[in-house]
């Protein structure tokens, strides 16, 4: 006879809970999903030939907003050494940000009256796209980048670079060793960080007195307004409203002074933040104005950012039709760029070489390997002229004007471009 349990004595076990992640800013429990894209290998992390027979990691791309300071965000699940440290975009291989980067270059000079006296510090400075124009100028420049790989293009170029991740303990070792910035830049760096409050300590004791720190990043508003989720990447810690970089900001004994809306990476911000301290820039009108646009379109109201998932689906929805359609009526497809945008796009809709032949990339580190997941092929951009398809959908859909002008040939076979952001365009 199987022994019976004494009921006395049997402890019932605790129901397991799983703990809730927390914000990475305020630390308050992360409870309201603003939008699930299912799972999704890291947007950088192409593949090898070698790599086709091997099994991928995938992850929850699961984006939160915190219900307490309204940071939207994604867990960390893997490391920013795992990410970063070998690192496939270089800026330089977008004729657009280059510009972009040589006219902030100009205006940053002519407003700060930066000479040789004077040091400008990049964090996440790539191959030296944009410090290259402050050399040029005669003002000392350090870069500090953590893809290895990308720093050497810059240090080929005599940018002085150094290879790690930017926060509180580099920036005490800098201010150690008698360096400091009158100019702190970060272009499209905040989002990347998932420690976010070492890393603006770190701006905070690295920035001079009298000195100024630009940040661009995507704005969350225009995200949202025009539904491009496909910004949203493992590589993507954070997403940013005026109201939330602020508040972060502001724990940390900054303040924002001026602002400029941007074109860029399909709406961005650009932030001066000075020491709160510093009591000799006084605060723009734009800042206000800016503040006043964000509270009309209700960014401390929870419910603004719980209906976003719908308007995904149907994106991804009204995409796939117009590629059923097209395969349908024996039209051919292929991409135009290898961007990490492109990956969150097409691995969400469940997009491969059924429909998309293959896609193209200028740099020529992405060409010859596979986009993440999907398994599309990379070639050389010549290969469209060699296979003349139908469409040319555009993933790097903010370079859409750069694009379309590099490859207008298309046009004589009577190719169309395809734009899929906000929704389907053909042009």
């Amino acid at each position: 006879m199987p022994k019976q349990l004494d009921d006395t004595n049997a402890s019932i076990p605790e129901p397991v809970t799983e703990a809730k992640p927390k914000c990475r800013f305020c630390d308050a429990p992360l409870e309201h999903v603003f939008v699930d894209l299912g799972m999704s290998p890291l947007s950088n992390a192409y593949l090898k030939p070698s790599d086709l027979a091997r099994m991928e990691p995938f992850y929850p791309l699961v984006v939160f907003v915190c219900g307490r300071c309204f940071l939207v965000q994604l867990e960390e699940f893997e490391s920013p050494d795992g990410i970063f440290s070998d690192y496939s975009y270089f800026s330089s291989y977008s004729e657009s940000w280059v510009e972009h980067a040589r006219i902030y270059s100009n205006m940053m000079i002519d407003r700060l009256k930066l000479g040789p006296d004077h040091r400008v510090i990049e964090l996440a400075s790539n191959d030296g796209y944009l410090l290259q124009h402050f050399v040029a100028k005669g003002v000392p420049v350090l870069g500090i980048e953590p893809a290895a790989n990308v720093a050497e293009a810059a240090i080929k170029r005599n940018i002085p670079t150094q290879v790690e991740f930017f926060g509180e303990t580099v920036a005490r070792r800098l201010v150690q060793q008698g360096i400091g910035a009158d100019l702190i830049v970060g272009n499209n760096v905040l989002a990347h960080v998932p420690a976010l409050n070492d890393f603006v300590k770190g701006l905070k004791i690295l920035l001079k007195s009298q000195g100024v720190i630009t940040l661009e990043f995507p704005h969350l508003m225009r995200l949202m307004d025009e539904n491009q989720f496909d910004t949203i990447y493992h590589e993507h810690f954070s997403y940013f409203s005026f109201h939330t970089v602020r508040q972060i900001m502001a724990a940390h004994g900054l303040a924002v002074f001026d602002v400029d809306e941007l074109s860029t990476h399909g709406g961005s911000l650009r932030i001066y933040v000075r020491h709160q301290e510093d009591g000799g820039k006084r605060t723009e009108e734009r800042v206000e104005h800016l503040a006043a646009k964000e509270r009309a379109g209700a960014v401390t109201d929870l419910e603004t950012y719980l209906c976003f998932g719908e308007k995904v689906k149907q994106t991804k929805r009204k995409f796939l039709e117009f590629l059923i359609a097209a395969k349908n009526d024996g039209r051919s497809v292929v991409g135009y760029g290898a961007p990490a945008k492109g990956n969150t796009l097409l691995n969400f809709c469940g997009v491969r070489t059924d429909f998309i032949d293959y896609t193209v990339d200028r740099n020529p580190h992405k060409q010859g390997q596979f986009l993440p997941g999907t398994r599309i092929p990379i070639h050389h951009p010549d290969r469209i002229m060699e296979t003349r398809p139908d469409y040319v959908l555009i993933l790097p859909w903010n370079l859409t004007e750069e694009i379309t002008a590099q490859m207008s040939y298309i046009r004589n076979w009577n190719g169309r471009f395809v734009v899929p952001i906000p929704e389907v365009k053909v042009l």
